[in-house]
């Protein structure tokens, strides 16, 4: 009789390892996926270092921070500035969003750790950039929260929807940088 449990709960602890490797492997290939941070362009929000957990299974919005992946291969986090459709421009560190002023409450922290005097945000137009007025359909214009060092759609252009590897969604790792990404 004693055999009998002892094989039981052998038995069931397989089981449970089995269960937990299988939700695991589901998890971490299909809905949380790790991603690391490179580069600086995305500082204060994000740091060289970081771990982020991507998810990709939620519709990409304004201000979204994703991961996306460049034609030569080359991954990159940037937030989303410019939706498909939209007409962007800055003028004199203002972001206008088909021509009305819009608040980038989240670069706040920049802009105070930034001492130089010139605009944060250097001046351009959508049409200046890409020969457009508007965002194609299925493209993104992306730029990173670093502005004065970011690479981003002003030097690379647009960001096709195929290319969004998803969002990125938390930072877990250093334990000292855990945050949800805003």
């Amino acid at each position: 009789m004693k055999n009998f449990f002892t094989r039981n709960h052998l038995w069931l602890g397989v089981k449970y390892f089995l269960i937990s490797l299988f939700v695991g492997v589901v998890v971490r290939g299909f809905l949380l996926i790790p991603v690391p941070v490179t580069g600086n362009s995305m500082d204060q929000t994000l740091k060289q270092g970081d771990m982020v957990l991507m998810e990709k299974f939620s519709k990409v919005q304004r201000f979204d921070v994703i991961v996306f992946q460049q034609p030569d291969g080359t991954i990159y986090i940037k937030r989303v500035i410019g939706l498909p459709g939209d007409e962007i421009r800055y003028e004199k560190d203002q972001l206008y969003i088909n021509g009305e002023k819009v608040s980038e409450s989240f670069l706040t922290n920049n802009r105070n750790h930034d001492h130089q005097v010139s605009p944060y945000t250097t001046d351009f137009q959508l049409d200046e950039l890409l020969g457009e007025h508007q965002l194609p359909q299925n493209e993104y214009f992306v730029l990173g929260d670093n502005r004065r060092i970011s690479k981003d759609s002003r030097s690379f252009g647009t960001v096709r929807s195929k290319d969004i590897l998803g969002k990125a969604q938390a930072v877990y790792y250093p334990l000292t940088h855990i945050k949800i990404i805003s």
